[in-house]
């Protein structure tokens, strides 16, 4: 999400605003999030229709990956699924949590900084009943960095990895932030990609965990580019639909 001016996260920190406070913001900014992102012009590309939870022939459960920088998109696109997204316990992500509550989406709370066991316990659980969706390079980055969070979540899960790349059309970008947060033009195009499944092998060694994180790192950062390219009419993808909320049907458009 785009960086809180230093002021106002200081101001929170001392004065402790209530729940109900945290409840008010996060309401407003669903309501702005969703008259925002309703103007723009979407179209996917799904590799395989099964992993996408709007779709009724879902086949789940499955570990959705996506850049910190896009988050507003999948939480738009996908409100009221059965899924729990990760999000840090830093304050920053405070509103998020009720952003995405009142998107009908549960949220599981921690980072590797900060309450990472705790969270990955609840992830684990989590998983054995619904989808999961994690911003591999959050909550701090480095930016379009993946770590091995998920990794070991689907190895131990035993469900896939399924990468979700996002491109607008020259977003506004808040250059000031760690993930230089990307703001869609009112209007403008969004293009969005539903990668395949990435299977990780059950109970991966250690030393082996590397190996796979550089293989999905390799398979987001293709699809991120292909997907900006496309948002920027830099190229055009065969079989695409238009992408509709959760809420509708999605039909291809031949």
């Amino acid at each position: 999400m785009p960086k809180v001016p230093q002021p106002i996260r200081q101001f929170f920190r001392r004065r402790k605003p209530p729940v109900v406070l945290w409840r008010l913001v996060g309401l407003l900014v669903i309501k702005s999030l969703n008259v925002w992102m309703s103007t723009l012009s979407y179209r996917a590309a799904r590799y395989d229709p099964t992993v996408d939870p709007a779709d009724a022939r879902f086949d789940g459960p499955a570990i959705y990956v996506f850049w910190h920088e896009t988050i507003p998109l999948p939480i738009y696109m996908r409100p009221n699924c059965r899924l729990s997204m990760l999000l840090s316990q830093h304050q920053d992500a405070e509103v998020l949590s009720h952003v995405a509550h009142f998107a009908g989406l549960q949220v599981v709370r921690g980072s590797s900084n900060r309450g990472g066991t705790s969270a990955l316990r609840t992830m684990i659980e989590r998983g054995k009943g619904m989808s999961l969706a994690i911003t591999p390079d959050g909550p701090r980055g480095p930016r379009r960095v993946l770590a091995q969070g998920c990794i070991y979540l689907s190895s131990r899960l035993q469900i896939p990895i399924v990468p979700i790349a996002v491109g607008y059309d020259r977003p506004w970008r808040n250059r000031s932030s760690w993930d230089k947060f990307a703001f869609p033009r009112p209007f403008s195009r969004c293009r969005a990609i539903l990668g395949p499944r990435l299977q990780m092998p059950p109970d991966i060694e250690k030393g082996d965990i590397e190996h796979y994180r550089l293989w999905v790192q390799q398979q987001l950062d293709q699809l991120t580019r292909l997907a900006e390219d496309w948002a920027q009419r830099r190229c055009d993808v065969a079989g695409s639909e238009r992408l509709f909320r959760q809420s509708q049907h999605i039909h291809a458009v031949n």
